[in-house]
Parts: C-alpha cells; sequence; structure tokens
C-alpha cells in the first residue's frame, strides 16, 4: 500500500510564499534580458545574454516546479528537450527555441511577476500582519494551492502537447523501426547469399559432374557425392545460423528465462540469472528484450573487464525489467556505439526504454523497461533452467 502524501504545513506553504516573492524580481530581469537578447540574436550580440539567461530562468522556473510539487502533492516535471553533448551555442539556442517547454516558461514569468506575486506576497501578508491572523490559518492553504496549480498549468506540459509529443516519437520511433528491419532483412539476405545459396550451387555442380562420371569413373563419382553430402552439412549448418540470428530455438523452446540462461553458460564473466517472471510476454517483445540482454552482455565481454556480472528478470505495473549489471570499469556511453543504439531501437519500437547507469570505476547498471501483457507460463519438455 502507498504511503499517503504528506503535504507541508502552513509555515512551509507561507515559506514557500516568501521565496516566491523574492525570486519575483530575477524572474522579472531575465524576463526582460530573455525578451530583449531575443530580439538582438540577428546581430549576434543577444546570444551571450541567451546563454545565460535561459539556464537561469530554468533553475528558477525549476524551484517553482518543486514548490508546487509539494503543495498539490504531484509531480511537476521538468521535461525539457536534450541538448546534444558537444553542441555549439547556436545548436543550443535552436533546441531552446523548438522545446515548447521554452516559451511556456516565458509565459509562467509573466504570470509569475503579476498574478503569482500577488498571490504570495497575499500569503505573506496574512502572516505578517497580527490582526489577519484568523484568515491566515484558514486561507493559507487555498491561496498557495492556487498558486501551485498556476505553477503547474504553465510549468508542465498540457494534454494536447503530450499527445503531440506521443505522436512525434511514435513517429521516430516507427521510422527507426522501419530502417532497422530493412537492414535485417539485407542482412538474412546477405548471410543466405553468401552461405547456404553459395553451398546449394557447388552442391547442385557437383551432383551434376557426379551424375556424368558414374559411367566412366565410378570411384571419382563416388568420392564427389561424399563432397556433396559434406556441402550439404555445410549448408544446413549456414541455415540453422540465419534461423538463430532471426529467432533462437532455445528461445521458443524455453522461453525469455531459459535463453538468458543459455547466453549466460557461454559467457566467459561468470553471470548470476535472477528470473522473477510468472509467465511469459507476446513473442515479439520476447524476442526484442532477449536480443537487448544479449547485446549487453555481448559488451560486457568485450569492454567491461569484469569477472562478475548479474541479470535480472522481473515484472511489476504491467512492465517487464530487465538488469543488466557488472563490476567492470564502467564508462559506457549509450550514444557512442551502434549495439546500444539498436538496443534502444529494438525497445522503442514496443515503447520500451533503456536507462544506463555506469560512473568511471563502475558498476555498470543497464535497465530494460518494456510494457507488456504476461502470459499463463507454458510447461514444455525443455522448460528447464540451463
Amino acid at each position: 500500500m502507498d504511503e499517503p502524501t504528506k503535504f507541508p504545513g502552513r509555515l512551509r506553504m507561507t515559506a514557500y510564499a516568501a521565496a516566491q516573492v523574492l525570486l519575483a524580481i530575477p524572474v522579472l530581469v531575465l524576463f526582460v534580458l530573455t525578451v530583449v537578447a531575443s530580439v538582438l540574436v540577428v546581430v549576434w550580440i543577444g546570444i551571450g545574454v541567451l546563454l545565460v539567461s535561459v539556464p537561469a530562468s530554468r533553475w528558477i522556473a525549476n524551484r517553482h516546479r518543486a514548490m508546487a510539487s509539494r503543495v498539490l502533492g504531484v509531480p511537476v516535471p521538468a521535461a525539457y528537450r536534450v541538448v546534444p553533448e558537444g553542441a555549439n551555442p547556436v545548436q543550443r539556442l535552436t533546441v531552446w527555441a523548438r522545446d515548447p517547454l521554452t516559451w511556456r516558461d516565458l509565459a509562467w514569468a509573466l504570470m509569475t511577476i503579476t498574478v503569482g506575486f500577488t498571490l504570495s506576497l497575499l500569503a505573506v501578508v496574512l502572516l505578517v500582519v497580527i490582526a489577519t491572523g484568523a484568515l491566515w490559518w484558514f486561507g493559507i492553504e487555498p491561496i498557495m494551492r492556487a498558486r501551485s496549480r498556476l505553477d503547474q498549468m504553465f510549468l508542465s506540459y498540457g494534454h494536447t502537447e503530450k499527445l503531440e509529443q506521443r505522436v512525434q516519437v511514435l513517429t521516430e520511433t516507427r521510422a527507426e523501426t522501419i530502417d532497422h528491419s530493412a537492414a535485417e532483412l539485407r542482412r538474412i539476405e546477405r548471410d543466405l547469399h553468401d552461405g547456404a545459396q553459395a553451398r546449394l550451387v557447388a552442391l547442385g555442380m557437383s551432383l551434376g559432374v557426379a551424375d556424368d562420371m558414374f559411367g566412366t569413373d565410378p570411384e571419382g563419382a563416388r568420392k564427389m557425392v561424399v563432397e556433396a553430402r559434406s556441402t550439404t552439412r555445410a549448408a544446413l549448418g549456414e541455415l540453422r545460423s540465419v534461423v538463430r540470428g532471426i529467432h533462437p530455438p532455445v528461445l521458443a523452446d524455453r522461453g525469455l528465462t531459459g535463453a538468458v540462461s543459455a547466453l549466460a553458460l557461454d559467457m566467459a564473466v561468470p553471470v548470476v540469472v535472477e528470473p522473477r517472471l510468472a509467465g511469459r510476454p507476446p513473442a515479439p517483445v520476447e524476442s526484442a528484450v532477449y536480443f537487448a540482454i544479449a547485446e549487453c552482455l555481448a559488451n560486457i565481454g568485450k569492454h567491461a573487464a569484469a569477472d562478475r556480472a548479474w541479470v535480472d528478470l522481473s515484472y511489476a505495473d504491467g512492465r517487464l525489467v530487465a538488469v543488466v549489471g557488472d563490476n567492470g570499469k564502467g564508462g559506457a556511453n549509450p550514444s557512442a556505439g551502434t549495439g546500444m543504439r539498436g538496443v534502444m531501437r529494438r525497445l522503442s519500437a514496443f515503447d520500451g526504454t533503456m536507462m544506463v547507469s555506469s560512473p568511471d570505476r563502475g558498476p555498470t547498471i543497464i535497465t530494460l523497461e518494456v510494457p507488456c501483457a504476461l502470459s499463463s507460463p507454458k510447461t514444455t519438455p525443455s522448460s528447464g533452467t540451463a
């Protein structure tokens, strides 16, 4: 059972109001600087001012978000768009300008130096003036809740903007998934062409030669047939390899837990698998999470310099969660390698997420989450753990 939300007391709310009154002055200054600098950007003078005024305004806005969150008992997140690492000043300003929350901050600043300032000042005055003590006692909560709702309304996305963001994310995810699927099809075609198809062509040629030799050189024909049998086995091996790359048989037979346990056994680093799944996710989700875990484990073997790793599989609140960790050197950067970007593409197709914690000297902990439902566990002859 969740603990009841603890709201701040009357004195704490009044302290928030006093802080808001004091912060109204820098909010006013930053608002004016931002507006004037936005005009002066065309002559480059305003760029330096904006590089200071926008982050400072966001810092103050975040303080108000925190106060509104405590008063209302609900989160008021700062969902600003992320500026790419290494972005130059112009690129940084471009991201800020395209972020709807930047413009909401400006509208909020105008509100907070007018209506918001009036409400916060009223809350402080009711406490300071002795004759209004009773009014303060009964009025501070509704006043601060009204002020906090205004902050929440301006400083967080509305329903329409959330839908627009969701559509944008789905559009990008669909494009990435289509590109990834096309690349996978090209890889399968290339593997078949260079492997099994080449061997089958050689097999056909060998059998044709053997057929021609049976009348004149039976012993030579027999050798050709023996070579053809060897070629057949190699072609079957190539086909099995391609199939395993599409959907490993162990995943179909033993589910995610068994397949991950099999991956762990093949690792040079000892890997402990802790499964806590009461059923199986849908096959596409199961496959995506399996290959994501496989990529994470491969990275551990290649780069982590670890002597211990672990995989935890669990399910809670409608989400399949896989945590892959190691005690290696850390410093993993999910944006640096194509493998980790591939993991993110796989999961994003199912509205999944990947979080990476990898400080220098470790440990590295990668958390994969995918929303899904679990089916009832199916008992199969090969359902035991590895």
